[in-house]
């Protein structure tokens, strides 16, 4: 299995593309979020990745630069469908608010033809906390990380032999996902600026945690990997190098902060 991270930064970003990213099993493709426009498709092109392979998509939450460039990714599924150049059935999953907004807005903005393929060959199935199903051919179990400013879900990826991929959305970790978080071998978690630059970039206002934060965390959850996304932009060229020694002053174990369109083999 690949990580595809098709874009890394927040909300406001100019440099790089807003955070979202592909998990790839053989041609087989897992979409999660968007981004904040039709750059996801021009991403998943430069990914060298096929949007008719992918299969499932999950939104965390209702932000806009994670859930508009879901609605052109509807629009090629359900215009792919019409015209007869994609016989696909993918599922989008969501929280119920996010799969209603999707449903209401994708039915809006689409072409009525278009829009009929929705809840017919496109299904978008709102989800649960602690609810699973299959992606990729293996276990996902999506949870409510109990945010404080929009309605917003992780998930956890089972991998072989018993390990597992954590996604805890854009905000910082919550205990409510230690049952999942804990012992992953890999965990995915934002990391808005370096801990040094908070006084600067202000994370703890926007609910978010730095670089040094996450790596703490990483350590006392005893993660194998862990992998910063969802930062600002504004030294893009030294992002890599300053993250990974900020956080590998408190964690042992592997770092990663990649760039745009950099790919990690799980």
């Amino acid at each position: 299995m690949k990580l595809v991270m098709l874009g890394t930064g927040n909300a406001v970003v100019t440099q790089c593309y807003n955070t979202c990213f592909a998990l790839t099993e053989g041609e087989e493709i897992f979409l999660v979020d968007g981004g904040g426009g039709n750059t996801i498709l021009s991403r998943l092109k430069d990914a060298g990745l096929d949007w008719k392979k992918i299969t499932a998509v999950f939104v965390t939450h209702k932000h806009m630069d994670h859930i508009l460039g879901i609605f052109w990714i509807l629009r090629m599924f359900c215009q792919g469908i019409q015209r007869g150049q994609y016989q696909g059935s993918p599922v989008i999953y969501a929280n119920s608010e996010v799969a209603q907004l999707l449903l209401e807005m994708a039915g809006k903005l689409l072409g009525k033809k278009e829009a009929a393929h929705l809840g017919k060959e496109v299904r978008i199935v709102p989800v649960e906390d602690g609810q699973k199903a299959q992606v990729l051919g293996r276990e996902i179990t999506f949870f409510d990380i109990c945010s404080t400013k929009a309605y917003q879900f992780g998930f956890s990826l089972q991998l072989e032999e018993g390990r597992k991929l954590t996604c805890c959305g854009d905000e910082p970790y919550n205990p409510v996902e230690e049952p999942y978080a804990r012992g992953s071998a890999w965990l995915l978690h934002e990391a808005f600026c370096l801990y040094s630059q908070a006084d600067r970039f202000k994370p703890y206002e926007k609910n978010h945690s730095t670089a040094l934060d996450a790596a703490r965390l990483a350590r006392e959850l005893g993660v194998e990997n862990l992998v910063l996304y969802h930062t600002e932009d504004q030294n893009l060229d030294r992002r890599k190098e300053l993250y990974t020694a900020e956080a590998k002053g408190e964690f042992s174990g592997n770092v990663f902060v990649p760039r745009d369109l950099e790919v990690l083999e799980l």
